[in-house]
């Protein structure tokens, strides 16, 4: 891969070509799509040893190249601007430094790295290499999520005491060879590393940074490697209180949001459909895509007014719009749509969580 020129001098007028690292749920779902869609990516190649993916992958993007290994993505043949890490977190680090070496930027899935130490040295290899490095918080464009985002900045709620985000599913295992099911806390297994990185980061981007912490963990499915069952509890420097739950063993799950102030409080059900249209063949580029039908949406109001309360419409859902803000950047002209003192202090909570949750009383 020869190197490429510095972001402030890329060419806008030239597609950036991108090879994707990874074709399970991640690389398929979430980035392959997004790049193949969005005039501004040339999706050039991608890296997959399973046999199966390989196929999937030269079915949908027939102009595509397909690399058996990441090492023969990274190996310099495909000339990239952009290198999208959809591998497992313990790969990320490695992975990573030889992409900016190689001179392209870097997209890294959520979890970003397992530590604060292989957050620094990706940051630290970024820095030195000038190339943009962003982390993948896609569900900061989840349409209800965007919805709570414009409730506080009308102030619907009046002061917000206590945000409440539930992402839970009934015993839904890691399918076999997913590195959710095999791979340890240290390698940034578990849920919280898993759903709890969407979780923290978007109470993070609601109310700012955080004083306390306190976490249960357990684990529920057998043979499980690490937890599947959390919560986390953040006080944030603010006052506001976030309770996170996640569960892959939920027989019935509670609201997604559940947002409770002094003036009012909203609450909604039910998670972000474009994850499941995507899973179901839909594109980006739909006309319905992202948006959220009326019996769907979220309510605003107090349960004992008389006036009852609210539906209140659910903003689109925008998944593409992290890829618009990652062309703009590669180029120089915004910074990343994911700052990464955002994702590091991420890693850091989680690692947080753990050692509160496994602490032995004296």
């Amino acid at each position: 891969m020869a190197a490429t020129a510095p972001p402030s001098s890329q060419s806008a007028s030239r597609p950036l070509r991108t090879g994707i690292i990874g074709y399970g749920l991640a690389g398929r779902v979430f980035h392959a799509p997004f790049v193949a869609s969005d005039p501004a990516f040339d999706l050039v190649v991608i890296a997959t040893s399973d046999a199966g993916r390989q196929r999937d992958a030269q079915e949908r993007y027939s102009a595509v190249e397909v690399a058996g290994t990441p090492e023969e993505l990274l190996a310099g043949a495909f000339d990239l601007d952009l290198v999208v890490l959809a591998s497992p977190p313990h790969a990320h680090r490695e992975q990573g430094i030889a992409a900016l070496a190689a001179g392209a930027a870097v997209v890294v899935d959520k979890p970003f790295v397992p530590s604060v130490e292989d957050a620094e040295a990706l940051i630290a290899a970024s820095d030195s290499a000038g190339r943009p490095l962003i982390v993948f918080q896609n569900r900061r464009w989840d349409g209800d999520f965007l919805t709570v985002r414009r409730l506080l900045e009308e102030n619907a709620l009046g002061n917000v005491q206590r945000f409440e985000s539930t992402f839970e599913r009934w015993f839904a295992p890691p399918k076999p060879g997913a590195w959710q099911g095999e791979i340890t806390v240290e390698q940034g297994g578990g849920i919280l590393f898993d759903l709890g990185s969407h979780l923290i980061d978007q109470a993070l981007q609601l109310f700012g940074p955080v004083a306390e912490l306190s976490a249960e963990f357990r684990v529920v499915q057998p043979h499980s490697v690490t937890e599947d069952d959390a919560f986390v509890s953040l006080l944030h420097e603010n006052g506001v209180r976030s309770h996170l739950t996640m569960s892959r063993a939920a027989a019935q799950t509670g609201p997604r949001f559940r947002v409770l102030g002094n003036a009012s409080g909203y609450s909604v059900y039910g998670l972000d459909g474009q994850e499941a249209a995507l899973q179901g063949g839909a594109s980006p580029t739909d006309s319905g895509y992202g948006v959220t039908p009326p019996g769907d949406w979220g309510v605003l109001g107090i349960d004992d007014d008389a006036r009852g309360l609210d539906r209140v419409p659910t903003e689109r859902g925008d998944y593409a719009a992290f890829y618009r803000g990652v062309a703009a950047a590669v180029r120089g002209e915004v910074p990343p749509p994911v700052h990464l003192s955002d994702a590091q202090e991420v890693v850091r909570l989680i690692r947080w969580a753990h050692d509160v949750a496994h602490r032995v009383p004296a």
